[in-house]
């Protein structure tokens, strides 16, 4: 709680390059291209990072094939360019995954038609990934005996990416890297709206946790505040070309339906793309596409209906999945970017996930609508180059802002590690072992977890029950990641809330010892500020 307490002192302190407000992937890339590059950068977020949208995605990083059917070629083009990217760049935590999808019988397209497709979409993406399989109904059979092919006329398999932990961390990471290099950033600190004065912005914002007011000063500001981007305009008195309409999409989580490590990919009941992915111990599953004019939503009993009885109808199940077999649900409202004042809803099915940025050059002023994980790495390029054109000179214009480690890094971590035995320490329930899995989530500063279970082993204990999080990991935590209420580590900073019922949460002893780390003398109320929410 330190971190955010003196972040916050520091934010009406000084005039910064630029004011990021907004906590979501696009604002979480942009503060760390701009801070990596030495413009002076802060970043805040009326909730915690990664606690709207960013937190609702299906976690897989897909080059768009879905945009095939409507002949966007070079949105395609440019998200699977955009996908080898994020996998080359993060190749632990970006990963490889096959789709393994069915067709069945009467679809509007037969699975021979369909396979060719797939393989112009590998084609687009320079063959980065492993070459696409035309799958017959038997073949299907065979190799996943789950899914139900009575009806099933052929299907195939082909290859995009998915984030191995979850989208929350990945957002997080990026804010991490930008406090890193100098970015103050803080959560539950909520902008009020901003005004041009004497030439710089002046933006009102309150701690949401004290109350506290504060005024913030920069040269320029952005607006990444996700679906809110057009209620945040309207406060700041700016005009965009753009604005959003909303689609919501929800998941359920349920214990793991296959061992196989690939996403199941249908054509649920209203002819949408429909998912089974791997979470670790558990399979997600979903998604709905449904048209909401709020981008608050929730899963209601129709959503959860629609998506039980399609997978029910899909796979072959010793039992059908019920309401009581669901860990945990996901609902998020996908912001589409709609040009001009077009407000025709008949195709709103057809918009893509694409990103726009408008800009008022004369107020020095960013919007960023839309987008998605896919491409992210682009919109913070983006972003910085539009910034640089606004006046604001970077030191390092060439820093790389993103990315894992250089690869000797790794390996003298990996050294490190089997000197102390780590991998030996590794608890039976893991996915994997602890070497990769700290690699994966801090990158070089496991080396500070390493030196933590070198000097005490009991650093390695598994904390909670059913959740892949060690002692020191919370203590890390509690030092570097600004978690201010309890679920922003159950729900962000880890998965833990996604893959463990919430009454097995409840009753964790050491869940109590972890909030005990996180929140010292406030464990307490933070405790029952969670459970009593819920």
């Amino acid at each position: 709680m330190k971190l955010r307490t003196n972040n916050i002192k520091k934010l009406s302190q000084d005039t910064f390059d630029v004011l990021v407000v907004g906590g979501g992937i696009n604002g979480a890339v942009s503060a760390a291209a701009l801070a990596a590059r030495g413009a002076k950068v802060a970043l805040i977020d009326r909730r915690d990072f990664a606690g709207f949208t960013s937190q609702q995605s299906s976690n897989l990083a897909w080059g768009g094939i879905k945009y095939m059917e409507t002949y966007e070629f070079g949105l395609v083009r440019k998200l699977c360019m955009s996908r080898n990217k994020l996998m080359r760049s993060y190749p632990s935590t970006v990963k490889e995954v096959r789709f393994f999808t069915t067709i069945n019988k009467g679809f509007r397209y037969p699975p021979l038609f369909l396979f060719m497709g797939t393989l112009l979409y590998w084609l687009m993406g320079n063959g980065f990934t492993r070459l696409p399989r035309y799958l017959s109904a038997q073949k299907i059979n065979e190799e996943e005996s789950i899914v139900n092919t009575e009806d099933c006329s052929g299907g195939f398999e082909y290859s995009d990416a998915y984030l191995y932990d979850n989208d929350a961390r990945f957002v997080f990471n990026f804010i991490r890297s930008a406090m890193n290099y100098g970015c103050v950033a803080a959560n539950y600190v909520s902008s009020l709206g901003s005004s041009r004065e004497g030439g710089c912005w002046v933006t009102r914002a309150q701690d949401e946790i004290t109350g506290e007011c504060m005024t913030i000063r920069s040269k320029v500001l952005i607006n990444a505040c996700g679906p809110f981007v057009d209620e945040h305009n309207q406060l700041s008195g700016q005009k965009t070309n753009h604005h959003h309409i909303f689609s919501k999409g929800i998941h359920l989580i349920v214990d793991r339906l296959t061992p196989s490590q690939r996403v199941l990919t249908f054509f649920a009941d209203d002819g949408r793309l429909f998912f089974v992915i791997p979470m670790g111990p558990k399979t997600c599953i979903g998604t709905t596409d449904t048209k909401v004019d709020d981008p608050i939503t929730a899963v209601t009993a129709e959503d959860r209906q629609f998506v039980l009885d399609n997978i029910n109808a899909r796979l072959k199940l010793d039992k059908p999945l019920t309401e009581q077999d669901i860990v945990a649900e996901r609902s998020g409202a996908r912001p589409l970017v709609v040009e001009g004042n077009d407000t025709d809803e008949t195709d709103w099915l057809q918009l893509s996930r694409k990103h726009a940025v408008d800009v008022n050059p004369q107020d020095k002023h960013l919007s960023i609508y839309g987008g998605k994980l896919t491409d992210c790495l682009n919109v913070g390029d983006e972003v910085s180059e539009i910034v640089e054109t606004l006046g604001v000179c970077y030191p390092y214009p060439q820093a790389r802002w993103y990315g894992e480690p250089p690869a000797p890094v790794k390996k003298e971590f990996m050294h490190q590690a089997r000197l102390i035995g780590l991998d030996e320490m590794t608890h039976a329930s893991s996915s994997e072992c602890l070497s990769q899995r700290l690699w994966r989530r801090y990158g070089a500063h496991a080396f500070n977890l390493l030196e933590s279970i070198r000097a005490d082993p009991q650093e390695a204990e598994l904390l909670i029950e059913n959740a892949e999080y060690l002692r020191c990991e919370i203590e890390q935590a509690a030092r570097r990641e600004m978690v201010t209420k309890l679920e922003d580590f159950l729900r962000r900073r880890s998965k833990i809330s996604l893959v463990v019922k919430k009454e097995d949460i409840k009753h964790s002893l050491g869940l109590k010892k972890a909030c005990e780390i996180l929140f010292g003398d406030e464990a307490e109320a933070k405790w029952n500020e969670y459970f009593d929410s819920r």
